[in-house]
């Protein structure tokens, strides 16, 4: 069924890059309650739906698209809705910011059942795909640092060199060195065995404790957010929601697209500028968005820790279906995936490590051609310093057609690419969150 043979592979490494994957992300089951209770809704609520809409995305990727990307509520996304939508409107209530969701998540999925995003891939520029990739293992690396405070804010350079002497930023030095090691001598599985060492040391130093116990039911207290879809359009129209459903649209098509052709790109799935099965690929966020809204979450996008499970040897889309498993798993464990995901040390080894692995396409851009390699090195650096792949893309996607068309080369440019260019100028301009 996930043709293994075909695609290099065995049970055993899908599997184990399936739980490397899954550790990497899992923070997001306790990270997107905290933010989502900030606009009031009910931390057991967004627990069991992020679990529900990431179990719906990351199946649909692995059964129907067969490729070792998860998805997941995404980061930034539920920031906006939380203090920009609902925070940042008067009168509009969660319930409210969730049907807009809802009506970006039907939108997302007719795009996603036409060409329109497998067209908009191939668009996009070579330079720019290897700028992309190689801008989101800065970010994920420049995350993995940030949430061990081995990078802390400064107050004159932005950022600066954390405690060393702190115990998060030993423990993930530690676990970075362990993990190397594993990596330099080809250990199979090194990037997971890496966190499970990590997370040994953790608990034998007083890091890791398991005060709240093991497992708990999960719960829906305020049952579905959208019982209709009527009334939901009927909230987006009344409350004149239009920007808010685009900025959603437009954020998570990129975020998504890019990161599928990062990780498309590490795993060697790209065939020339197309991804095969591409369709099948981009309707899993666009149904996750969709079915996280009903039960009460905010949108979706293609995770880009999926990165560790390819470094970890996954190939498939059996490596989906294991983060998928281990997602309904950890829908009973509540206190337990807490408590692990609590511990960044754990996990940002591999972040860091993955980022670097994923540097590699930057030898891939031609950097002979300033207006092709410019607005590639805009993408990468910006993804990392505004923490945010849309960003990076948006930027990319606008310096790249101005620079042509001063070059008198604005025949090279493929058209979706001048109507992103100016709808990104307008988000940016206008609608920035």
């Amino acid at each position: 069924m996930f043709r293994l043979k075909e695609n290099h592979t065995n049970t055993k490494t899908e599997l184990m890059a399936g739980i490397t994957t899954f550790f990497t992300m899992v923070y997001i089951v306790v990270v997107n309650p905290v933010i989502l209770a900030d606009a009031g809704v009910p931390f057991e609520q967004v627990f069991s739906a992020t679990i529900i809409a990431a179990l719906a995305g990351t199946l649909w990727m692995g059964l129907f698209a067969n490729y070792p990307i998860a998805i997941a509520p995404g980061m930034g996304l539920n920031a906006y809705f939380a203090y920009s939508v609902v925070g940042g409107h008067q009168g509009i209530s969660y319930q409210t910011a969730f049907a807009a969701v809802f009506v970006a998540g039907i939108i997302f999925v007719i795009l996603s059942l036409t060409p329109f995003r497998e067209k908009l891939i191939e668009a996009i520029p070579e330079n720019l795909k290897h700028g992309i990739t190689a801008g989101i293992g800065l970010f994920i690396a420049f995350i993995g640092l940030r949430q061990t405070k081995i990078i802390t804010a400064h107050p004159s350079n932005l950022v600066g060199l954390g405690d060393l002497h702190s115990s998060s930023a030993l423990l993930a030095i530690v676990g970075l060195a362990v993990t190397l090691i594993l990596m330099v001598l080809r250990v199979n599985g090194a990037l997971f065995f890496g966190m499970i060492v990590t997370g040994v040391i953790a608990y034998f130093t007083g890091q890791l404790s398991f005060d709240k116990g093991l497992m708990s039911l999960p719960s829906l207290p305020e049952g579905m957010m959208i019982g209709n879809p009527i009334t939901a359009f009927g909230d987006v129209i009344g409350h004149s929601l239009y920007a808010v459903v685009f900025s959603f649209i437009l954020v998570t098509i990129f975020d998504t697209t890019g990161t599928m052709i990062g990780v498309a790109n590490q795993a060697g799935l790209m065939k020339g500028d197309k991804l095969p099965r591409a369709r099948q690929a981009l309707l899993s966020d666009s149904i996750a968005t969709m079915v996280g809204s009903i039960f009460g979450t905010s949108p979706t996008t293609a995770f880009i820790e999926s990165t560790s499970g390819v470094a970890a040897g996954g190939r498939t889309g059996l490596t989906s279906v294991t983060v998928a498993v281990l997602f309904l798993v950890s829908a009973f464990f509540g206190p337990l995936v807490s408590a692990v995901s609590g511990i960044a040390a754990i996990t940002a080894p591999a972040l860091i490590i993955v980022g670097s692995l994923m540097m590699g396409s930057i030898a891939k851009i031609n950097w002979n051609e300033l207006d092709e390699a410019f607005p590639a090195f805009l993408t990468v650096l910006s993804m990392p310093l505004t923490s945010s792949i849309s960003t990076g893309i948006a930027l990319g996607f606008i310096s790249f057609p101005i620079l042509k068309l001063v070059k008198g080369k604005w025949r090279e440019i493929h058209p979706l690419l001048y109507v992103f260019s100016v709808l990104f100028f307008i988000q940016l301009a206008f609608l920035q969150f």
